[in-house]
């Protein structure tokens, strides 16, 4: 068999118990690759890790693959110009999503007989949608309709990505606008103005007077002060040698208080005659007399008894 080394190298033409051998010593697979060339060739690897980088790249394979969608849009041949407007938008949108778009235009009546006019119209959406689709098919008539196909300029997997990068500016653009309207307050400089630099000159001046009638005031209330302090000794000086002048007048009239202490005794003479009377104290009157029950009312009388009937003579017996 051809051996093929793990790095692509060419080791030859080698008996198939020298592959495996070398298969063991290398810790690797021995995988055969080309089963149908002379002599065939087998080539040493991880297969593991091989089958698992080919399930990714599958996996990548599929969620990049995209679907071309043929999407359809019916005009009339007497449509209104804000209708017309409406459905061009919708292809727009279609051709930039890389999507197909399909126009019919759809005849009624004797509308068939002026397929010129469907052409015209055709063709006019055919340029206001040139900026995002190029026409696959031009214009031809279908039954009683008239067909033009519209291919997108990016296929569909273009235009994800264009999508998600335009995400992305939108989602960068928001951040650095959040981040513009964060006010940095660290390296802002201290404030050194206070509020009264922030007042005019008017309420400055105010302000100045204000405190210089304050000063003036707390200036002639300090004056007044040691005066009051002077006057208040001298005002009390007569008034404690007339408290000391009158303390012997007051004190004078003692001996003659003392005297009814020594006239106390008479006056418990009469202590006696105070005391009699209690031992003459009247006796209490006599108890008034307990209120008499009043009589009990007579018993009812008895009420007649109800006649009973008189006996039955007893049955004669018969003769």
């Amino acid at each position: 068999m051809r051996l093929v080394g793990p790095n692509g190298e060419q080791v030859g033409i080698v008996r198939i118990e020298d592959a495996l051998r070398l298969a063991l010593e290398s810790d690797l697979d021995l995988v055969e690759v080309a089963p149908t060339a002379k002599p065939p060739v087998c080539k040493l690897m991880d297969f593991g890790k091989y089958k698992y980088e080919a399930a990714v790249k599958a996996r990548e394979a599929r969620k990049n693959q995209t679907n071309t969608v043929l999407k359809e849009i019916r005009f009339r041949l007497k449509i209104d110009k804000h209708d017309y407007e409406t459905k061009t938008g919708h292809a727009l949108r279609f051709l930039a999503a890389g999507d197909k778009v399909k126009a019919m235009i759809q005849f009624r009546g004797r509308e068939q007989q002026r397929p010129e006019m469907g052409i015209r119209l055709l063709n006019k959406f055919a340029e206001d949608v040139a900026e995002v689709g190029i026409v696959e098919s031009a214009p031809r008539i279908d039954g009683r309709n008239m067909v033009m196909v519209v291919g997108p300029l990016k296929n569909k997997a273009e235009a994800k990505a264009e999508a998600r990068r335009q995400a992305q500016r939108e989602t960068d653009r928001a951040k650095a606008a959040e981040a513009k309207a964060r006010v940095d307050t660290s390296e802002q400089p201290a404030m050194t103005q206070s509020l009264g630099d922030a007042l005019g000159d008017d309420l400055q001046a105010k302000l100045v007077q204000a405190r210089e009638a304050a000063e003036a005031a707390e200036a002639a209330a300090a004056a007044e002060a040691p005066e009051v302090e002077e006057a208040a000794p001298a005002a009390e000086a007569p008034v404690v040698e007339a408290v000391e002048e009158a303390a012997p007048a007051v004190e004078a009239p003692e001996p003659v208080a003392e005297a009814p202490k020594a006239a106390a005794p008479k006056a418990e003479a009469p202590k006696p005659v105070a005391e009699a009377p209690k031992a003459a104290a009247p006796k209490p009157a006599a108890e008034a007399p307990k209120p008499v029950a009043a009589p009990k009312p007579a018993a009812a009388a008895p009420k007649p008894g109800i006649p009973r009937p008189a006996p039955r003579p007893a049955p004669r017996p018969a003769k």
